[in-house]
């Protein structure tokens, strides 16, 4: 097998479970978050070449999914729905405690299907992917105005439309 297959086929497997998670937070369908990350991968493949030595792989697989879902926002609005279920990390040193992880899935679920895709976007890039307003903008081709903003409008409606979340953040923070 060619050397750069075969590193290509390792970054594919190894990467891929956490770039669908950040896709499904983006996309808020596990199908388009599927769709997301093959589109991605393709690209990256195009240019493994120049990327394979560079070490930036995942930061430009990242990118380009970014400005894939930016794409797909300006070509079509659509009523979103969340039907999937959101891939979990592997591992983890302690027992899950399933009812809680059931609770707050659940309530994720409801509260991010009430957001735009563009709300969605900014708060995965800002609080899940703990991107800088700067880098999130320059991912998302927008203003830093416009990250504050998005961010702010999507905070103020999960908090009305979900305020348990806030309550089940005090819980797990609390445990740490």
């Amino acid at each position: 097998m060619d050397p750069l297959l075969s590193e290509f086929d390792s970054f594919v497997r190894t990467r891929t479970p956490a770039l669908l998670r950040s896709a499904y937070l983006l996309t808020g369908d596990q199908h388009l978050a599927e769709d997301l990350v093959q589109s991605a991968l393709a690209r990256t493949h195009r240019s493994w070449n120049r990327l394979h030595h560079s070490g930036n792989a995942e930061a430009y697989t990242r990118r380009t999914m970014y400005h894939l879902q930016v794409s797909w926002w300006r070509r079509r609005r659509v009523a979103e729905s969340m039907p999937g279920e959101m891939p979990e990390p592997r591992g983890g040193d302690s027992p899950p405690d399933h009812a809680q992880q059931t609770t707050l899935r659940l309530t994720l679920r409801g509260a991010l299907q009430k957001l735009s895709a563009k709300q969605r976007a900014v708060l995965v890039l800002r609080f899940f992917e703990d991107r800088s307003e700067a880098e999130t903008a320059e991912l998302l081709g927008v203003t830093a105005g416009t990250v504050k903003s998005q961010t702010f409008k999507a905070l103020a409606k999960l908090r009305t439309v979900a305020p348990e979340l806030a309550e089940l953040y005090v819980l797990e923070g609390s445990a740490r």
